[in-house]
């Protein structure tokens, strides 16, 4: 127990069974939210047109919805783009009679986006559209969706193979139980909050998925080699020692990473709003785990420096050798 107490700065575990309760709790939520409200999917998955339209004055969103509720686009999304002058307006098939209307064919979603633009003139004389609509078919969005969960399901079963081949199992559990926990925590907050769940938005759940078990990886890669270089030692003051050793490793790369999808998403345009934002919440909870969810599970399988022991085979003919 003394070996390693003046090497760990932090007794992370100490918290284990806290951390443990708080993230059951979150994955709960998370899964609750995600099979009761649902995700807020973007017009790549659901289908439809969407228009983008600018004001050479400030306008409020308010305004906008009101002009198109007048006009009877009841359920059209509005959102601002990049300040106060440019607005997205999203009009979902499944939620319009007017984007159904214009669902059929590229033509007819032109004459759905007129009548838009009309209705905002009829309200403000200042409105122009920004650029061409753009439309999807409701048969594209739901190809889109299949392939983007296939895709999601691949690259984790893909993990899960490399994570069991590399490690013990124990350590193969809690890598992925920690990839789990990160993935539905992270979808989880888009299905809290109803933030717009587009194509980016998958694409960067699986950049999540890869940032977060490299992570781990680290951290289990020390703490196999401290129960190989270490004599004595009890497994809760090890997996301290390798929390603490990779630790500034772990808060230089996730504080550079974040940073980058900080200044993305304030600076990169509302293009890659969805992608940074997800980073930026993905490398949270990556990090995060890595040090209060991956190496509890870890130790609460019990894992030991017998484990890892190569396993040797008797051979009578060296019992009998002096």
């Amino acid at each position: 127990m003394e070996i390693f107490k003046h090497d760990a700065a932090f007794d992370f575990l100490r918290w284990r069974k806290i951390s443990l309760v708080i993230s059951a709790l979150l994955v709960i939520a998370s899964i609750g939210a995600i099979l009761t409200r649902g995700l807020n999917y973007g017009l790549d998955f659901t289908g439809g047109i969407l228009i983008n339209a600018k004001y050479e004055q400030p306008v409020d969103i308010s305004d906008v919805r009101s002009a198109l509720d007048t006009a009877g686009f009841d359920h059209a999304i509005v959102q601002s783009v990049g300040g106060a002058r440019e607005v997205s307006i999203r009009l979902q098939p499944s939620r319009d009679k007017a984007a159904d209307a214009g669902a059929g064919t590229v033509k007819q979603s032109d004459k759905v986006a007129a009548d838009v633009m009309a209705a905002l003139k009829a309200k403000r004389g200042d409105a122009t559209m920004s650029r061409d609509p753009d439309y999807v078919g409701p048969e594209v969005g739901d190809e889109l969706k299949s392939d983007g969960v296939t895709a999601v399901i691949f690259v984790i079963i893909g993990i899960m193979i490399y994570i069991g081949v590399r490690f013990e199992w124990r350590f193969a559990i809690a890598a992925i139980a920690s990839e789990f926990h990160d993935t539905i925590l992270t979808i989880g907050f888009y299905a809290f909050t109803q933030h717009e769940f587009d194509i980016t938005v998958l694409a960067s759940v699986l950049a999540v998925v890869g940032y977060s078990i490299n992570d781990k990886v680290v951290v289990f890669d020390r703490v196999r080699e401290l129960f190989r270089a270490t004599r004595k030692g009890e497994p809760v003051d090890i997996l301290n020692k390798a929390i603490n050793n990779t630790l500034s490793r772990t808060i230089i790369t996730s504080l550079f990473t974040g940073i980058t999808m900080i200044a993305l998403y304030f600076f990169g345009g509302p293009a890659v709003h969805g992608f940074a934002l997800t980073m930026i919440i993905g490398i949270v909870i990556g990090t995060l785990s890595s040090i209060f969810f991956a190496n509890p599970i870890l130790l609460w399988l019990g894992v030991s420096k017998k484990d890892l022991m190569p396993v040797t085979r008797d051979n009578p003919e060296l019992a009998r050798r002096p």
